[in-house]
């Protein structure tokens, strides 16, 4: 994640990270990107059942039951070793997360055991009732997917009325004291509404949103074709940072991340310095506190049935299930194959520091530091190598040294 606002419009200081010692136990969540011992977030697909079929959904969902998903004791079991092993925040995902009938227990259950819970919906189905029940266990976050205005969003969601029901959702659980954000993946067919998406959320005093990049997963692989070019990108990007200063500049504070793109970084970076040479100082030490990518090292996705991946849009490649081998024990396997490794250990080895595997211009740019090989998942899904270059990134073969 890259916080357009805490990097950009300095809402955040590298004295407000060392305040609490970048360790993830006591940092807040907003600030976990900057952590320095990269306990990892993990991402909980609770179910892949979803009353929506999205034009991009990683999990291929569609509204129907699913064989094999993760039973109340097993999810327990589950939570209780991501406790114990220092993962500080337990994002429930799905398919759509609040058609489990249990959600309500296990979220009492992961906030017993210290962790903090966070729900990624689309918000259809919540209403009040469910909002309160929420609120009543201490939900830190509801992050709401929105695909534009509404009738781009209903396009993309396949549903007639899903961009009411989703704002309904958000209505609710704002009403019930739950800190909510929207959630807007970019693409080509939805670009043109970012605009929208802003004067949505200053008109309903929604102060949080995550810009995602389009990663080819799931049914967002069919949708490759429909990504933005580079040119594109940078202007989309450009256009939030510049919404997100109007806002900071009217006396707002509102929360602006983008996501799965850490180009994002070094364009903010470059922006700052023609703008105050000590921002941009201040912005390049987050940065090399946050480290890039994350994936198999700060973030982490467990799917319905138990399968442990390096992030959520990972989904061909297991490293395991956590009801043979607990998380703990999976995610910290980092034995090469000669020291009797397996593949996957191995792997996970090199997702702990990627930056001596990439190739190409991500190897030899000099913002490797601060980016970390980017998306490996996107590479892969476009050439077919883990380790190729990331198409997505924007950045000239001048601005990233190699010329």
């Amino acid at each position: 994640m890259i916080g357009i606002s805490k990097l950009y419009c300095g809402a955040v200081e590298p004295s407000d990270v060392l305040r609490y010692n970048r360790m993830s136990g006591m940092l807040p969540s907003e600030l976990l990107q900057f952590s320095r011992d990269k306990k990892p977030v993990v991402v909980w697909n609770c179910t892949r059942t979803c009353n929506l079929k999205c034009l991009h959904c990683y999990a291929g969902s569609e509204a129907k039951q699913y064989e094999g998903e993760l039973d109340t004791d097993q999810a327990k079991a589950m939570i209780d070793d991501l406790a114990a092993f220092g993962s500080p925040v337990l994002l429930f995902s799905g398919g759509e997360p609040t058609l489990r009938p249990d959600l309500v227990e296990l979220m009492k259950h992961a906030k017993s055991k210290g962790m903090r819970c966070v729900l990624s919906t689309n918000g259809t189905t919540i209403t009040k009732e469910k909002a309160a029940e929420y609120a009543e266990v201490g939900l830190s976050y509801v992050g709401v997917s929105l695909d534009g205005g509404k009738a781009t969003h209903d396009k993309f969601r396949g549903m007639p009325g899903s961009f009411d029901r989703a704002m309904e959702g958000v209505r609710n659980s704002r009403e019930a004291g739950i800190k909510v954000g929207l959630r807007m993946t970019i693409n080509k067919g939805n670009v043109q509404d970012i605009d929208e998406v802003f004067d949505i959320m200053e008109a309903e005093q929604i102060n949080r949103a995550c810009f995602y990049h389009l990663v080819y997963a799931g049914r967002g692989t069919e949708l490759m074709k429909e990504d933005l070019d580079h040119e594109q990108t940078r202007a989309a990007v450009k256009l939030i940072m510049k919404r997100t200063r109007e806002w900071f500049d009217r006396g707002g504070k509102p929360e602006i991340l983008t996501v799965d793109n850490h180009a994002d970084a070094v364009l903010i970076y470059q922006t700052l310095l023609g703008e105050d040479e000590k921002k941009a100082a201040d912005c390049m030490e987050l940065l090399q506190w946050n480290g890039g990518n994350s994936s198999g090292n700060g973030i982490g996705c467990i799917s319905w049935d138990g399968e442990v991946y390096a992030d959520q849009f990972w989904r061909h490649y297991s490293f395991g299930n956590v009801t043979e081998r607990p998380f703990s024990e999976i995610w910290s396997d980092t034995r090469r194959l000669a020291e009797g490794g397996t593949e996957q250990s191995e792997l996970m080895f090199k997702l702990k520091d990627k930056k001596p595997w990439v190739k190409g211009r991500c190897h030899d740019c000099k913002w490797l530091d601060i980016c970390g090989g980017n998306f490996r998942v996107r590479a892969e899904a476009a050439t077919g190598d883990l380790w190729a270059p990331d198409p997505a990134c924007y950045l000239s073969d001048e601005e990233i040294g190699t010329v």
